[in-house]
């Protein structure tokens, strides 16, 4: 039975970590194995039929299916995993409350992509207690934050680059708000002296362990409410995952730094010109990666330095070249440069396409994190809620924490 597609709260939160957490155990050698770095994937052995499958298709079919894998198509377990996944992944959308008319001025220096994400943001912070002072974390600007304070309610904007502090001050002094704007690092010790108890903290897309301080100072700090809807779950200092809650800090899973890129790997709407240069780019790296494992007669990956984009503009054999230098590697001479450009394209299908078994783990393995900050939420004394504050078009990071203290 398929869960309700409404907010989750409650004894929701965990039972739905827990059957979250299995299905990532039971699944890691189809995620964690990336096909970029490695020739074959151990479970190709094992699902021969869906990996040649996968193997044959063009690098135009998998981008079709990139940010929606599990409308594919494709042999077992394919389909199995793709049912299971969307299963756990269901979250329903928080309630909305209409914004009403907005003062033009708030939406200064604001793209207009990022301006619906705030909107949308601010309209489904539904308390059960009306919000008294807001705190916006990592403000930037601190758009979010003017939006909130438009009446009249007081707001503390923390931000660390000071440019970015100045601006955000006169732009809230220009419209008159009760509004402070300060520089501070997040991170730094003295950040929980910003802290209040009757402050409603909100961050729209706070990095890793940015949001994660924000998490823990406020539940110690006795903050009433919070809103957060986090993102770049792998921009943390530790090798590994630092579990919040007590049922992931039981849990056997263990995520490396590098296990928390995959709910960020969605393409993102990008034009014609820079998705050319992004395969291009890729497709020059795994021809190279084929040459340097004959080269240094290892099946080893070597990573290699990021280059500027006029390298593409660069003769093939002149990449690989001045790649290879990089690497301190001496190619062979009468490598037949075309042929190997063309194995670079055709590899680049294959990944993409093979890729798309570890696509049907990216929401379920960010909903495990978001249930990770939610539990330790309900743990620290607050009635948590998660669900959906925008469409997946107006941004992949669209789910949004609630928390208010009991």
């Amino acid at each position: 039975m398929l869960p309700n597609d409404t907010p989750l709260t409650g004894s929701d939160l965990l039972q739905r970590f827990q059957a979250l957490d299995g299905f990532l155990l039971d699944h890691q050698a189809l995620w964690r194995p990336k096909p970029f770095t490695v020739l074959e994937l151990a479970w190709e052995r094992d699902h021969p039929e869906l990996a040649a499958w996968l193997r044959s298709r063009s690098l135009e079919d998998a981008d079709a299916v990139h940010n929606a894998p599990e409308q594919l198509d494709a042999p077992a377990p394919f389909p199995a995993l793709a049912a299971t996944a969307a299963k756990l992944s269901v979250v329903g959308e928080l309630p909305a409350t209409p914004l009403g008319k907005l003062p033009n001025q708030l939406t200064v220096d604001v793209p207009g992509r990022k301006w619906q994400q705030i909107e949308a943001f601010a309209s489904r912070l539904e308390f059960a207690e009306a919000p008294q002072h807001w705190l916006d974390w990592c403000a930037g600007k601190g758009h979010l934050g003017r939006l909130l304070a438009r009446d009249g309610k007081p707001l503390l904007s923390l931000e660390f680059d000071n440019a970015l502090v100045e601006d955000g001050q006169r732009l809230s002094d220009r419209l008159q708000l009760h509004a402070r704007h300060r520089q501070q690092d997040v991170l730094a010790p003295d950040a929980r002296e910003h802290l209040q108890a009757g402050h409603t903290a909100v961050a729209l897309h706070a990095c890793g362990d940015l949001h994660v301080r924000l998490l823990q100072l406020a539940s110690t700090r006795g903050c009433r409410q919070l809103a957060v809807a986090p993102c770049c779950y792998n921009r943390i200092d530790s090798e590994h995952y630092q579990p919040l809650s007590q049922a992931a800090q039981s849990s056997t899973l263990q995520l490396s730094r590098d296990d928390l890129r995959l709910p960020l790997a969605e393409t993102v709407t990008a034009g014609a010109r820079v998705r050319r240069q992004r395969d291009g780019s890729m497709a020059r790296r795994l021809a190279f990666d084929l040459l340097q494992r004959e080269v240094r007669s290892s099946n080893d990956y070597l990573s290699t330095p990021s280059v500027p984009p006029t390298w593409l503009d660069k003769p093939f054999a002149d990449y690989c070249r001045d790649l290879a230098a990089l690497r301190g590697l001496d190619l062979p001479a009468g490598t037949n440069w075309q042929e190997l450009e063309a194995r670079g394209w055709q590899r680049l299908a294959q990944v993409r396409n093979l890729e798309l078994v570890r696509g049907l783990f990216r929401r379920p393995m960010e909903l495990w994190l978001l249930l990770d900050r939610a539990l330790f939420l309900e743990e620290q004394g607050y009635r948590a809620t998660l669900g959906a504050f925008c469409a997946t078009r107006m941004t992949p990071r669209n789910l949004l924490l609630l928390a208010e203290r009991i």
